[in-house]
């Protein structure tokens, strides 16, 4: 293997350990692999059995989610979930029929008892306090979806600095509750992006706004881009990888389901074609295709501008330092994101490392 493919083995191992470790769920995902091992042990659990396509589930997610939150740091408690689509023997050993069914597993049994009250975080959390010898309290979790109004509704859809995804939505609508969650993870996704607004308005409280857009059902999406103020209907689907992709092809994005930016972030295709003229030439030709690359550098707008730049500095440092520096830089890149750093940090870092990579040469 040539040392460009074993940094990019590094790369994506430890990506793959950054992406689960940063954004595991709330919820403790069991299977029929784990199950024993963390259930009935030290701990009471409360786990919920569900199925990804069922609507109960789905309006139960964010609720169970708020649980899961709650009790993250309570040493006496695990709030599980399992997916019965995944692991059937699993649900039918605890006699689930129906979605979703949650069951108590007191400390040190695997003999439930099965939950029958209010679906809210609320009363989950209660219930658990009661059972689990716990003191709880319910977690306010932060929305990444901005609220709209009368009075703001045009302020930030209508900034041609912005792209826009505006959900038109009802508190009674069964369909919007079951949006929710996943809109919300939407959001999340995409709150790094300055340019990217993820919103929605209750059309029902703000009628003029919804008749005025020609809503006439709920939900209804529109996008409102930044070179199209008039708004476009959304009819993509409504699945989270649904919404990940439009928003990138959209605005140019590049992020994944959980947030983070993905191995295309940053990269500019004509920058690109430069850098491999780059490692292929002599010092003498380096030369001037760094002054080309600055040149094409420095048309670019927007974000890519941003980008730009990076390319730039990398080159630069190549000619100063020698061939091994990507190299080198890439395995520093990566050392940083392997520590806790904010979001913005792991953004920057992403970007760098991404861009410094297309100068490690194969040979």
């Amino acid at each position: 293997m040539s040392r460009s493919g074993r940094i990019c083995l590094v790369v994506a191992t430890l990506a793959v350990f950054l992406f689960a470790s940063a954004f595991a769920d709330e919820v403790v995902v069991l299977t029929e692999e784990n199950f024993e091992k963390e259930v009935g042990q030290d701990r009471g659990a409360l786990v919920e059995f569900y199925a990804p396509w069922c609507g109960h589930c789905k309006k139960l997610a964010p609720e169970y989610e708020k649980l899961g939150a709650s009790f993250k740091k309570a040493k006496s408690v695990l709030i599980g979930k399992v997916d019965c689509d995944e692991h059937k023997s699993l649900c039918g050993k605890y006699g689930v029929s129906g979605y979703p069914t949650i069951q108590w597993f007191p400390k040190g049994s695997l003999d439930p008892k099965k939950y029958e009250g209010a679906r809210t975080a609320e009363a989950l959390a209660e219930f658990v306090n009661n059972n689990g010898g716990t003191n709880v309290k319910i977690a306010a979790v932060p929305s990444s979806v901005v609220v709209l109004t009368q009075e703001n509704f045009d302020e930030i859809v209508l900034d041609e600095n912005k792209d826009v995804l505006v959900e038109f939505y009802a508190p009674w609508c069964g369909h919007c509750k079951n949006l929710a969650p996943t809109y919300e993870k939407v959001a999340t996704a995409f709150k790094q992006e300055e340019d990217v607004v993820i919103a929605n308005v209750d059309a029902d409280n703000y009628k003029d706004l919804a008749e005025k857009y020609g809503v006439s059902g709920f939900p209804t999406l529109k996008f409102f881009p930044k070179n199209n103020k008039a708004g476009e209907e959304y009819e993509g689907g409504r699945d989270l990888d649904d919404f990940i992709t439009f928003i990138n092809e959209k605005s140019g994005t590049s992020r994944d389901a959980k947030g983070q930016l993905t191995s295309q972030a940053g990269i500019v295709a004509s920058l690109d074609s430069l850098v491999k003229e780059f490692l292929s030439a002599t010092n003498e030709e380096k030369q001037a295709l760094f002054k080309k690359l600055e040149e094409e550098a420095d048309k670019l707008k927007g974000s890519a501008a941003r980008y730009g730049k990076i390319y730039v500095k990398a080159a630069k440092s190549c000619l100063d330092k020698g061939s091994d520096y990507a190299k080198n830089e890439v395995l520093r890149l990566e050392r940083m994101l392997s520590k806790s750093i904010s979001a913005a940090k792991a953004d920057e870092f992403t970007l760098k490392k991404n861009i410094v990579s297309s100068f490690v040469s194969d040979q």
